[in-house]
């Protein structure tokens, strides 16, 4: 399948895995490189821009195709060193950023005289125009329905998608209850040329978290995340626990007068215990209301494999037969 995404990152199907912090090593980003879609290591999971280099370093010995590096710019006094996370990215010969956080057009003069196509999360229509003018090759479009942060507009994709594709220039992939080929192919429908998935790439067997992470998100369903910190206008989507459970009720208690230091015990360090050790319960971690579409654990190939297929089902078969009047009788799971 050729899009405008595939073109751009050359890439052989259209499908992204988003960074997502201490699931994004070399092991995931290069099996989702190496099944035909675009890996992603997660930049700052590595604590400095040495130990970045060094995966970078890691995952071209695992792939020969096309990966790339998340970098997100946080709203934090303490800066990371951003310049110095660039240069590794750089010298790592790396041609694809994925950018997400505040905007990052102070760093964009760096990106593209590297040569780098850079994609940026947007959860807004006014967000993605804002990266479209200050030189993104192309946007990641997050539904309400994503794990993470979805902003504060509570807008979902079967909206979101077709006001981006109304206004935007460049190529725009759909982020936010992405799972299979029904998703792709919806997602295709509404405007994107593409599709990035975050949640659902946990749940493969080279995903490098604990075990415990991938049984959480086969057994869940589309009720099992909780909406944290919307009094700080800092929305996250995150799977229900017994910790996310407190720190709603410290909410609740606290309302308007919350801060972050109230909740610190149930955000603070939390994805060290939760994706290599295994505590579930350990606090807030991001997840999307795709757990509810995840059902088994395949390999990253199996996933993309699978997804392409259904997808060409759903296109030539369920769709063309609507037109040729046979489409009514034949169903796609």
């Amino acid at each position: 399948m050729k899009t405008a995404i595939t073109e751009l990152f050359g890439i052989e199907h259209p499908i992204i895995q988003g960074g997502m912090h201490f699931v994004g090593f070399a092991e995931l980003a290069a099996a989702v490189s190496n099944a035909g879609g675009l890996g992603i290591i997660t930049g700052l999971t590595q604590k400095t821009p040495e130990l970045l280099a060094k995966e970078i370093a890691r995952c071209h010995d695992m792939t020969d195709k096309p990966f790339g590096v998340n970098l997100t710019f946080l709203p934090t006094f303490s800066a990371p060193p951003y310049p110095e996370y660039i240069a590794a990215i750089v010298e790592g010969g790396i041609k694809a950023v994925e950018t997400a956080g505040r905007s990052p057009e102070q760093y964009m003069p760096a990106l593209k005289a590297a040569g780098i196509k850079v994609i940026h999360k947007c959860t807004s229509v006014r967000h993605s125009l804002k990266a479209e003018r200050i030189g993104c090759d192309a946007v990641s479009v997050d539904g309400f329905e994503c794990g993470g942060h979805p902003g504060e507009d509570d807008i979902p994709n079967m909206i979101l998608l077709p006001r981006a594709a109304e206004e935007l220039k460049i190529p725009f992939v759909a982020s936010g209850g992405m799972a299979d080929g029904r998703s792709l192919v919806a997602a295709l429908s509404l405007g994107a040329a593409g599709m990035n998935m975050g949640t659902r790439f946990i749940a493969t067997k080279e995903a490098p978290v604990h075990q415990n992470v991938k049984n959480a998100l086969v057994a869940a369903t589309e009720l099992d995340t909780r909406l944290i910190m919307r009094a700080l206008r800092n929305t996250e989507r995150v799977l229900k626990n017994a910790n996310v459970d407190r720190l709603l009720e410290i909410e609740h208690a606290k309302g308007d007068k919350l801060t972050i230091d109230d909740i610190h015990d149930q955000v603070a360090g939390v994805y060290p215990k939760v994706m290599l050790d295994g505590q579930m319960d350990a606090g807030a971690w991001s997840c999307g209301m795709v757990a509810g579409l995840i059902h088994d654990i395949p390999s990253c190939k199996e996933l993309v494999d699978r997804i392409m297929s259904e997808a060409e089902q759903i296109i030539r078969s369920r769709l063309m037969g609507f037109l040729d009047g046979t489409g009514a009788t034949r169903k796609v799971a």
